[in-house]
């Protein structure tokens, strides 16, 4: 297949509002020895598209710096870490056999190359992502879904916000039978959180505003609290036992609340920060009753492989609340910080989008 010498691109020029977002014609990358070449048949949105672009990360050395993911990037950008499509082309040293297999890019930069390595750089923020026609990825971070039964939106779906979930599952080391707390439940990695919990036999309390705890329901919570309310008391009315396990996307003022909930040796999952990034607890409800507070960054190797074992036998299902053409990434964006959907938002570089999404938003739901 004859490639062009250019694509179709949305990248950020400055950190800034959507206005920073720019969509032009950019030369075709070309992969590297050891990498592939991926025409991208959907890309996902994630929060971390929103903090990047705003630069909202901060540095160890001063909190309110603009920063990418992990440090200062290098602009122009390419935006999107969620890619799933074909491979169009490989690289020196690879298997020419994966031209025109369907994948999944895990989009984490490892400190390493063993199994439990830590992702230190994201792409999208740290190397160019998939808001565009093609990207290029290392063929080892590239997983062949040729045989999965989900559709590309739904793939592209799982890296950040599925990986994510898992993630602070596996690190939470949630057990069948054990009670989770699920923050932020409607979001991409709230509702990722739901259904693998669940899948894990776990049972699920869901923290979720009021229009949108019937979809987090249906994702698989036994009991769903509203946000609007005082949480607390809501959260001991649904499990009087207490709590094992809280994946936590929201932090702030949830934290220092809610550390009383744990059960003995219960574990808190940090993962997002969206109620804030200043936390005050009580120390004593730590080491009193053996909890722990744990970071969770993203997914390990090993986590995304399991991600992907999911996949490709369908059993998960993620949810896509609507589709933008890739010139409309910063009107996505926007419909992304307003909150108003359930599951996750694409683009679609080929420039088609479903109606059927667009009235999901419109209605607000």
């Amino acid at each position: 297949m004859s490639l062009p010498t250019t694509m179709r691109a949305a990248r950020i020029t400055a950190h800034g509002g959507p206005e920073v977002i720019e969509v032009a014609d950019v030369p075709l990358p070309a992969p590297a020895e050891g990498e592939v070449l991926v025409e991208v048949g959907a890309v996902a949105l994630n929060n971390t598209d929103l903090w990047t672009r705003e630069g909202a990360y901060g540095r160890p050395d001063d909190a309110r710096a603009r920063s990418g993911w992990r440090g200062p990037i290098e602009f122009p950008r390419i935006q999107g870490a969620d890619v799933a499509g074909h491979v169009a082309k490989v690289g020196a040293g690879v298997d020419p056999g994966l031209a025109g297999r369907r994948v999944v890019v895990d989009p984490a930069i490892y400190d390493g190359e063993e199994p439990d390595a830590n992702p230190v750089g994201l792409m999208g923020s740290e190397r160019d992502g998939g808001y565009a026609q093609y990207v290029t990825a290392r063929v080892d971070r590239v997983h062949d879904v040729t045989a999965s039964p989900l559709t590309d939106d739904q793939l592209a779906s799982l890296p950040t916000a599925y990986g994510t979930a898992l993630g602070m599952i596996e690190r939470g080391r949630l057990r069948a039978g054990e009670t989770v707390l699920v923050s932020g439940a409607s979001g991409g990695v709230g509702l990722a959180a739901v259904q693998i919990a669940r899948a894990r036999g776990a049972r699920v309390v869901a923290i979720s505003s009021g229009p949108k705890t019937g979809a987090v329901r249906d994702a698989g919570a036994d009991e769903v609290v509203d946000r609007a309310e005082p949480v607390v008391g809501q959260v001991r009315a649904a499990a009087p036992e207490g709590i094992d396990v809280v994946l936590d996307v929201v932090a702030g003022d949830l934290v220092g609340d809610g550390l009383p909930l744990l059960r003995e040796g219960g574990r808190w999952v940090v993962a997002g920060a969206l109620g804030g990034y200043e936390v005050t607890f009580d120390v004593r409800r730590l080491y009193l009753h053996n909890a722990q507070v744990i970071g969770s960054a993203m997914h390990t190797p090993t986590h995304f492989a399991l991600l992907m074992d999911l996949a490709r036998r369908g059993e998960i299902q993620p949810v896509v609340a609507a589709e933008f053409p890739l010139d409309q990434a910063a009107l996505a964006q926007e419909e992304l910080a307003r909150r108003r959907h359930v599951g996750k938002l694409v683009l679609h570089p080929d420039g088609t989008s479903a109606p059927g999404g667009a009235r999901a938003l419109a209605q607000g739901i």
